[in-house]
């Protein structure tokens, strides 16, 4: 069982947070040609759809660490420092992109589909840092999900 939960847990973990983190990267590119080519219905597309890939994986992402719960305690590490900060940095992942990264994409895709004079859009400078932050919190957990510190696999 636990061969299978982990296998959940991985394929979970590739297909739904890969998808939010190639999204959420694309989008301050594509709000910086949107920016430059108001009313261009094609860049505006573009944003919408980059914030439904973020939005909706998002959704799906929950099911990550719900099989990595249940995956440690199978394997009977929830109380391992690795898997505590693991979980630790995967909250604040899911802060980052919930409290953060979604809303700003969300006020910019609004800016962005209004016509005439509208809200300003918000700094895409600020939401490529956004993702940055988002993106290394998920490639430290990585490592951490590969490394395990005190690992006895010799890794």
């Amino acid at each position: 069982m636990t061969k299978l939960l982990l296998s959940l847990h991985v394929l979970a973990a590739v297909l739904a947070v890969g998808p939010v983190t190639v999204a959420a990267s694309m989008f301050p590119g594509a709000l910086r040609r949107a920016h430059s080519a108001p009313g261009d219905r094609e860049q505006v597309a573009g944003l919408r759809t980059l914030h439904r890939i973020c939005r909706v994986y998002a959704g799906i992402g929950i099911a990550v660490p719900a099989f990595g719960f249940a995956t440690a305690g199978s394997l009977d590490v929830l109380g391992n420092g690795w898997l505590i900060t693991s979980i630790v940095l995967t909250a604040a992942a899911a802060a980052v992109l919930g409290l953060l990264i979604l809303p700003a994409q969300d006020q910019a895709l609004t800016a962005a589909q209004a016509s005439g004079p509208g809200p300003a859009l918000p700094p895409a400078a600020r939401l490529a840092l956004l993702t940055g932050v988002f993106n290394l919190l998920w490639a430290t957990v990585t490592v951490l999900m590969i490394v395990r510190p005190g690992s006895t696999t010799g890794a």
